[in-house]
């Protein structure tokens, strides 16, 4: 049976690296899931994510030059970074990413060797299969399916302690796997805690989880309901 995949994304959390430590002193190492820690770049080579599986929450499109500011795939890869989160929600609406500078990090993260995570969903009140076909067919434009994972985060459901429901969830898991036209994991992101992980996790292939993951005591329950 394949593991399921659990993210952890910290975002721009924790101000201080002192934090990181304290969070492992009450998180345990075994789960029966690939977990995966997404930290700020400024904490990837901190020595406690050495335990586990180590993701970065953006790359650039380019891997050297004169691109003030940016960290290439490259730069990540030497990191020890198997892992890298693409076309987030809040780089999209926050920072005003196109699914075309999607489809670019995606193939220079291929390129290095890093399995990118493409975020895809819709902002309430849109058409959910419209705007998902879109951003598969832009953004997956010209890439090997084999070496991607697709995260569906609903946009209204990040942050706002609304979850979707896991069955509308496995909905949207099938169009995708039916515009694809092959199997590839599928994980679910959105208001995830440890009070409605367990269908999640039945039902999609992991999870991406944001504000539940910077509580060690609520991650590891999340991530102990894969064992």
């Amino acid at each position: 049976m394949t593991k399921k995949i659990i993210i952890a994304n910290w975002k721009a959390n924790p101000s201080q690296g002192q934090s990181i430590k304290e969070f492992f002193s009450k998180f345990s190492k075994s789960f029966n899931a690939d977990v995966i820690f997404c930290p700020p770049f400024v904490y990837l080579d901190n020595p406690e994510f050495k335990k586990y599986l180590l993701g970065a929450q953006d790359c650039f499109w380019e891997n050297q030059g004169a691109f003030t500011g940016e960290i290439t795939p490259a730069m990540l890869k030497d990191l020890g970074c198997q892992y890298v989160l693409v076309g987030h929600s809040e780089r999209r609406y926050i920072l005003g990413e196109t699914n075309e500078i999607a489809n670019f990090k995606i193939k220079q993260a291929i390129g290095q060797g890093l399995k990118p995570v493409y975020c895809i969903g819709e902002k309430e009140g849109q058409d959910w299969q419209q705007i998902i076909k879109v951003q598969l067919q832009e953004g997956l434009r010209d890439i090997d399916l084999d070496k991607i994972i697709i995260a569906y985060e609903p946009v209204w459901a990040i942050g706002t302690g609304k979850a979707c429901d896991w069955q509308t969830a496995v909905k949207v898991k099938d169009f995708i796997l039916t515009l694809l036209g092959r199997s590839i994991p599928v994980l679910y992101g959105g208001s995830v805690n440890s009070n409605n992980a367990k269908e999640f996790l039945i039902n999609m292939d992991g999870l991406l989880v944001g504000g539940a993951s910077l509580d060690p005591e609520d991650f590891e329950k999340i991530c102990s309901l894969s064992n």
